[in-house]
């Protein structure tokens, strides 16, 4: 049935790139993932890849944990010294039935989404900056790919600062993705002269465990999806066609940074992610945040 999931998907593809010599890091790389596929791919294309998941093979990277995302940097730091990509693509969606009335804290206290797929991040990315600003200098260039969600138009910018007065883990999901857009466009208005871009990304409706794990806890639920498996792999994009706008983003040497992306092409963000006056108050305050961590 691939040429019936062909003609469906449609799926665009990256142009390979020759990576020999640069190096790359990707969370969130589990096999299988898309994470893991846009490692596998890049590993193809010749890159030193190092990739990180919370537990398994790859090197460990608790992104909820401050003291994890520390050690991590550190070791990074000291065996490799250069960064020529950053593919933030680490993340989580748990409650897909949009059950919880009140937010799932992490250890530290915050928001269970705003803390690993925001929070953590950023805290990873400020500790690599130095790696990937010498390396720009040394290289001309470095860049930053955060793979967020065409469900950062559920954030709002009203409730960037404060709690929403109602709960919605499918909110709070968009909230945090709405936030790493903010910070893309913030990383490249600071570091651009200094040769570092960046870019943010919607990676289309992909098959992957993101759901199984987002719906832990519903055995009933869960048989059905997996019931409905062959339709769902039919329908939507596999990991490894997912992966082709990371690939482009973080490989191909013409593209402008600043810029949100989808299907391989530039596409407008959500107007709430145009607002830089709220993006340059987040990024204040994120710095302020990330160096207590």
């Amino acid at each position: 049935m691939s040429w019936l999931h062909e003609r469906l998907v449609r799926a665009p593809r990256a142009t390979p790139v020759d990576m020999s010599g640069k190096a790359v890091i990707v969370t969130g790389a589990t096999p299988g993932s898309l994470g893991g596929e846009t490692a596998r791919i890049l590993r193809d294309w010749g890159a030193d890849v190092v990739t990180t998941t919370r537990s398994g093979g790859s090197h460990p990277l608790d992104l909820t944990d401050a003291e994890s995302v520390r050690r991590f940097a550190a070791w990074y730091a000291d065996t490799r010294g250069t960064l020529d990509v950053l593919v933030n693509n680490a993340g989580i969606h748990l409650d897909l039935l949009g059950r919880w009335d009140e937010p799932h804290l992490s250890a530290d206290g915050y928001e269970l989404h705003w803390r690993t797929n925001y929070l953590g991040t950023m805290q990873l990315t400020h500790l690599l900056l130095p790696a990937l600003l010498r390396t720009a200098e040394a290289k001309g260039e470095a860049r930053v790919v955060h793979v967020v969600s065409k469900l950062h138009a559920r954030g709002r910018n009203a409730d960037m600062f404060s709690a929403p007065p109602a709960y919605s883990s499918w909110n709070a999901y968009g909230q945090s993705k709405l936030a790493l857009v903010h910070a893309m466009h913030e990383l490249q208005d600071h570091y651009r002269a200094a040769g570092l871009r960046a870019y943010a990304l919607h990676p289309g409706s992909v098959s992957t465990g993101i759901a199984t794990k987002g719906l832990d806890g519903h055995r009933l639920v869960a048989a059905v999806r997996r019931a409905l498996g062959p339709l769902e792999r039919l329908v939507l994009l596999t990991p490894e066609e997912g992966a082709q706008t990371t690939l482009m983003c973080a490989t191909d040497t013409d593209l402008e940074g600043g810029r949100y992306f989808a299907a391989c092409r530039t596409v407008p963000a959500s107007d709430e992610a145009e607002d830089r006056e709220v993006a340059g108050r987040l990024w204040k305050e994120t710095e302020a945040l990330v160096a207590r961590l």
